[in-house]
């Protein structure tokens, strides 16, 4: 008979406590309560509301990544996490790739409180800290196909490529989920992705800066 093991990665460990908050929240019929509690709200940041008992708003780019609109827009992101993650954090380590995740998901946050920062609707989901390890995996792993003579310039578009594959996957998942009531927010997965693309090489430097 063998014990509880622990998850042997970081991306499979985000991925069983993001699924596990939100499975908690349905048995509790708590899904709206927690977009309130856990979501991004602009305006709270702004302090233009305020909401009691909520997590402090400072910490609500972490915790919206726990609380997601519904059953498909859980599996998406978590797909995601997975097929990128792991290869990212193969390559990166856990460490960089737990840090990518955070900073993306703070980064997210921001871009979205940038481009309306009265707005009282909550923020949910995982996809703005996704959207950074997706941007350090177009980097690493992206397939550079020859657009332009530029080769700095064919990776970013190649990147830009992903990014709007990745927005748009989103918003129809929203759409056929009949996603209401929260945001699923472009300037949102934009930020996240930028913040990955610019750590990549950092992160990669770092880690093998003994090789």
């Amino acid at each position: 008979m063998t014990g509880f093991r622990l998850p042997r990665t970081a991306t499979i460990a985000i991925v069983i406590v993001t699924a596990a908050v939100w499975l908690l929240t349905v048995l509790l019929g708590a899904q709206d309560r927690a977009s309130m509690v856990l979501g991004v709200i602009p305006a709270r940041l702004s302090g233009l509301i305020e909401i009691t008992p909520a997590v402090p708003a400072w910490l609500t780019p972490l915790t919206c990544t726990l609380a997601h609109g519904g059953a498909l827009h859980l599996a998406l992101n978590m797909l995601m996490l997975v097929w990128c993650g792991s290869q990212v954090e193969r390559v990166l380590g856990w460490g960089s790739l737990v840090g990518l995740y955070v900073v993306g998901a703070y980064a997210a946050a921001i871009a979205q409180w940038v481009v309306n920062p009265i707005s009282p609707i909550p923020m949910i989901g995982a996809s703005g800290a996704i959207s950074a390890v997706i941007g350090a995996f177009a980097l690493t792993f992206g397939q550079h196909k020859r657009i332009v003579r530029s080769p700095g310039l064919n990776r970013a578009l190649n990147a830009l490529w992903l990014l709007v594959a990745w927005v748009v996957l989103q918003v129809m998942t929203g759409y056929l989920a009949g996603a209401q009531g929260f945001l699923l927010a472009t300037p949102a997965h934009i930020g996240g992705f930028v913040a990955g693309l610019l750590l990549e090489r950092p992160l990669l430097l770092w880690r093998y800066r003994k090789a």
